[in-house]
């Protein structure tokens, strides 16, 4: 791998309206990342605002537990970060705000990979993806969760088995131009054309969604190839 730093990433937040950062955690990878990793970070930020229920309900982190933490505008990836790597790392990016790294998907290349599951969030990936007879040292692990570090190291192992799937993908470079490729869809995902493949949608429709402005952009580089 290229010598650029490049964190596996996670976030825990105050829910999916307007999601402010309580927690983030992350593995710096050091050389190839189908080696031990042991360089880790993981800490808690005060949202400035209460924790939803429902977000409560999946991290069991309380508002109370964050009133002495540092603000969330404070957080900052480690310097020289040229890649997060996540699962819907998208999320994690907006709600940090965006900053100027290149972002790999690992929800969107375990699908283009792994055609069929049922599910892909990174519990369902993790059994489907684990030998029968270990299946009961898997699901205490994920019993035990739920915290950002132990999400991101989920999706390293998700990223690892991606990458013996594609041993051609030999550098960052390559692994997050192989994310950007798939996460173009090739069907329609939402709308009246839902579930139709992209070259046969109507014309007119492709002309009117590419008008919107908060059209996905991968979603639109599919409409506009």
């Amino acid at each position: 791998m290229e010598n650029k730093t490049a964190v596996i990433f996670d976030t825990e937040t105050t829910g999916f309206t307007q999601p402010v950062l309580i927690e983030a955690a992350g593995i710096i990878i050091n050389g190839n990342p189908l080696n031990e990793q042991d360089d880790t970070f993981v800490k808690r930020y005060n949202p400035g605002k209460p924790i939803s229920f429902g977000a409560m309900a999946i991290h069991n982190i309380l508002d109370c537990e964050l009133k002495d933490c540092p603000p969330a505008s404070e957080f900052k990836l480690p310097d020289n970060t040229a890649y997060i790597i996540g699962h819907n790392i998208d999320y994690d990016w907006q709600v940090i705000g965006k900053p100027q790294v290149k972002r790999i998907d690992t929800l969107a290349m375990a699908k283009k990979i792994w055609q069929g599951f049922d599910s892909y969030n990174l519990s369902a990936l993790t059994y489907a993806l684990t030998e029968p007879e270990r299946r009961p040292e898997v699901r205490k692990i994920l019993v035990d969760r739920h915290n950002a570090l132990t999400d991101a190291k989920l999706c390293l192992d998700i990223l690892r088995l991606i990458l013996k799937e594609k041993p051609e993908l030999t550098s960052w470079g390559s692994i997050w131009k192989f994310s950007e490729e798939a996460r173009i869809p090739d069907t329609m995902p939402f709308g009246k054309h839902k579930g139709m493949p992209i070259k046969d949608v109507p014309k007119d429709y492709k002309e009117w969604l590419k008008g919107q402005p908060d059209i996905d952009e991968y979603l639109l580089k599919a409409l506009v190839s």
